[in-house]
């Protein structure tokens, strides 16, 4: 099989071109001819339609071998056949192969419209190669749309997927090889990309090794209306973000005509969408599109998937509705009050002194906290009424959205049109329309909660241009104080995509440690996801009566591994800090890190320390915060090494397993 690549003046990749071309066409008629499936006089016209019509990219031909490529005509003349039968003239092809080294993937897409049913190929891909990936077994990918539809009479167009292991340059690349884009790359991609490529892609890469979270950047296409958007981010920090992010640019009308991703043996994913407008949009030019799916990408990062996919998919939300809907649907899990008020008439009848009454109590609360309202039920509310999640989110972004374009010179963005374009209801008119379209008190209920998370979020990284898990700073005067009597100083609500957390103080100035909390079956993740913030609250509460007598008050954090990211506890750990991070530093680099509104109105704060599956964590967290320019890093975590100012709790008896440390000084002593 002879096969040549001509670099194509202005693209950014080689061009693919089978010189073998016209000798494969004579034998693939040849194998067709033997089927006797294809009437002799078509075969002619059906192949040459197939090679030359259709714009299927060349790869596709040096791939596969005489015998595949005759199944695939044959199975595309068959469904046109089948097509003809059909009242609705709907034509559905899926071509697949699959191997260990692998894969093709060949199904009628229809631009700018995202697949939701069938065999969902992007989401098979991301969760067999792409989220699979690692340095020593990754995926490649080159995605195709074809120039040309299915025939004359069927307008369908065809969309290609190839998917090849990787063959690195240097498989285990030394510290210092790492930034080396030459060294890291696979080998096929080294051949296919222009030079302009490797200068993009090795930035892109420096900026990933650099810094948490996505990089973007984005490219006009000399002579076209297409952009490249090019993102890069570490292997394994998100999940389904390819796939996710074809239902973004979905939304918007805009249709991709290449993709590529590659990946390297540093652990650096990076990919490249060339996009462009469907015809007949009714949304914005894509000139101001373009630039809102750069803005959304990083929330697709963070949560690429959530039950509320469907009406993102189908357009019935945004994807920032979507993904307050999720943030809300976690709220109300763990603060929709379910007690009551006859709870609390029975707590004030009964003897809070008496363990036993304490006890039936404690049965009590959470029986009904977790029979009345689980996960499922509030989900299934919260689905059935979008306009209504559409009108609370408006009510939150209306607080902490801030519309970059204030210098006269920009186009206000397209989510700030979107909010000055709904009917903006006050917190009186929007409670009042909650009760007039919930039809019962258990949906009035949830969606209170949410109305209650919008009162009391005083900042939050949601709109922040690049994150790597969403943080609000909450105030903590919602929670009941038959629950909860001591007060809180300040709570912190963290959703990453992996998993959920919290972090409670006690006082403005207070320490305690990040604890991780694993579930060794669906069980005990049900069990720990309804238990998280009282044990959070409790954990907390008994650290601020442990510092009772120094000036440091109690806090304590906990991070929740979703049952699904068991093996995620150190990326948890990373997004957990690095988004309250968010919360108290100022955001200086515009698209990067920009001021966030802040209605708690001052500094801020935070001490880490150890806990159940951190301890090894400490350093990192207090050079990713030297790394982000907090002032107070060497003070941000305790139990880290010697060599950054930590003190070894072990040998200086500051925990349990040190007590034997503690009896060998007092026995010195004596």
């Amino acid at each position: 099989m002879s096969q040549s690549t001509v670099v194509d003046q202005g693209s950014d990749y080689s061009a693919n071109i089978y010189e073998g071309k016209q000798e494969q066409m004579l034998r693939v008629s040849a194998v067709l001819t033997n089927m006797g499936f294809i009437p002799p006089e078509l075969i002619k016209s059906e192949v040459s339609w197939f090679y030359n019509n259709l714009g299927i990219d060349d790869m596709y031909f040096m791939l596969e071998n005489d015998e595949t490529i005759a199944n695939h005509i044959l199975a595309l003349y068959g469904a046109q056949v089948s097509s003809f039968t059909k009242t609705d003239g709907h034509l559905d092809i899926n071509l697949e192969k699959e191997s260990e080294d692998g894969a093709v993937f060949i199904h009628t897409s229809q631009p700018g419209v995202s697949q939701l049913q069938g065999p969902l190929h992007e989401r098979r891909i991301d969760a067999k190669y792409l989220d699979a990936s690692n340095p020593t077994k990754a995926y490649r990918l080159e995605s195709y749309r074809s120039r040309g539809t299915v025939s004359e009479k069927v307008k369908a167009q065809l969309r290609c997927y190839f998917i090849a292991r990787c063959n690195f340059v240097n498989a285990d690349p030394t510290p210092e090889q790492i930034h080396d884009i030459q060294q890291v790359s696979d080998r096929t991609f080294l051949g296919k990309a222009t030079p302009n490529t490797l200068e993009v892609y090795q930035r892109i890469m420096t900026h990933v090794l650099n810094r948490s979270g996505p990089v973007l950047e984005l490219h006009e296409i000399p002579s076209t209306r297409e952009y490249r958007l090019i993102i890069g981010y570490r292997q394994g920090s998100t999940q389904n973000f390819f796939s996710a992010m074809s239902d973004l640019y979905h939304y918007y009308d805009l249709y991709s005509t290449r993709k590529y991703v590659e990946q390297f043996s540093n652990g650096v994913t990076i990919i490249s969408l060339y996009l462009g407008s469907v015809a007949k949009s009714q949304s914005a030019p894509i000139e101001h599109t373009i630039h809102q799916v750069v803005k959304e990408a990083s929330l697709i990062y963070c949560i690429p998937t959530t039950p509320f996919q469907n009406l993102f998919r189908t357009g019935k939300l945004s994807v920032q509705e979507s993904t307050y809907g999720y943030v809300g649907w976690i709220f109300s899990q763990h603060f929709l009050n379910r007690l009551g008020s006859e709870y609390t008439s029975l707590a004030g009848v009964l003897n809070m002194s008496d363990p036993i009454h304490v006890e039936v109590l404690n049965k009590i609360k959470k029986r009904l906290r977790t029979d009345t309202f689980t996960r499922e039920y509030i989900l299934d509310i919260l689905l059935r009424f979008p306009d209504l999640l559409k009108q609370l989110y408006v009510n939150f972004a209306m607080v902490h959205y801030i519309n970059p374009a204030t210098n006269g010179k920009l186009r206000p963005t397209l989510s700030y049109q979107r909010l000055q374009a709904d009917n903006i209801l006050t917190e009186e008119e929007l409670s009042e329309k909650i009760k007039r379209t919930t039809t019962n008190s258990h949906e009035l209920m949830v969606f209170q909660s949410l109305l209650t998370f919008n009162k009391h979020v005083l900042k939050t990284n949601f709109y922040q241009p690049t994150k790597v898990a969403l943080s609000f700073r909450l105030a903590p005067s919602f929670l009941p104080t038959i629950e909860y009597p001591t007060p809180m100083y300040g709570m912190n609500l963290v959703v990453g995509s992996e998993f959920r957390g919290f972090h409670l103080r006690f006082r403005d100035v207070a320490r305690g440690g990040i604890r991780v909390i694993r579930s060794r079956n669906k069980e005990a993740y049900s069990i720990n996801l309804r238990s998280l913030f009282d044990e959070n609250y409790a954990l907390a509460a008994t650290q601020q009566r442990k510092n009772k007598d120094i000036p440091e008050g109690g806090s304590k954090g906990t991070i929740l591994l979703d049952f699904g990211h068991q093996d995620k506890a150190r990326g948890a750990f990373e997004k957990y800090v690095d988004s309250t991070l968010d919360l108290i530093l100022d955001g200086q680099t515009p698209g990067i890190k920009e001021k966030i509104v802040d209605l708690h109105g001052k500094p801020e704060i935070l001490f880490f320390g150890p806990d159940e599956g951190t301890a090894d964590f400490m350093d990192w967290a207090s050079q990713h915060a030297r790394t982000r320019g907090a002032t107070f890093w060497k003070a941000f975590t305790t139990g880290k090494s010697q060599s950054l100012g930590g003190i070894p709790h072990d040998t200086y008896g500051m925990t349990t397993r040190s007590v034997h440390q503690y009896v060998l000084g007092i026995l010195r002593k004596l």
